[in-house]
């Protein structure tokens, strides 16, 4: 579905220009997102999730393709590159699929290799602890955490 199609390059092409409140435009209200490093958010979470990555993200280079969507159902393939807080360069490729409703998305899952990741975010201890769950579970934590002190500090999101 043409619409649909669009939806979603406004929401990517919001991101290549860090433009959170076009992309937050995007999502529907009761939006649930996921992905490996911040598992699930919901709703204002998710919101602010983008508006922190689009705040932080300042050498942030977005690129996107194949976008593909029908009434119910959508995907894309997406690349982030950019400079992580160990100071270590990151080009992540992401595979995104979502589900739409009230003209808006409600469901945006990313998938990527968080391994790979991780490999490239944080060096050694990345590839020699990244596969594992422990590693992973950690930098999770270490993703919401730096979340909730963000939305700690945008009451518009609480």
């Amino acid at each position: 579905m043409q619409e649909n199609q669009q939806l979603i390059r406004n929401f990517y092409t919001a991101f290549q220009k860090r433009d959170y409140a076009g992309m937050n435009a995007c999502y529907h209200p009761e939006v649930h997102f996921s992905d490996p490093a911040f598992g699930d958010l919901y709703g204002k979470q998710a919101m602010a999730m983008w508006h922190m990555l689009c705040e932080r993200g300042k050498d942030l280079q977005i690129t996107f393709r194949d976008v593909l969507a029908t009434q119910n159902s959508g995907q894309t393939h997406w690349e982030a590159v950019y400079i992580f807080s160990t100071g270590r360069k990151v080009h992540n490729r992401i595979d995104a699929h979502f589900n739409f409703a009230d003209g808006l998305i409600i469901r945006h899952a990313d998938d990527f290799d968080f391994y790979r990741w991780m490999r490239m975010a944080l060096g050694i201890p990345g590839l020699l602890a990244g596969w594992t769950p422990m590693m992973q579970k950690k930098v999770r934590e270490m993703a919401v955490s730096g979340l909730e002190k963000f939305i700690a500090n945008h009451p518009e999101y609480q």
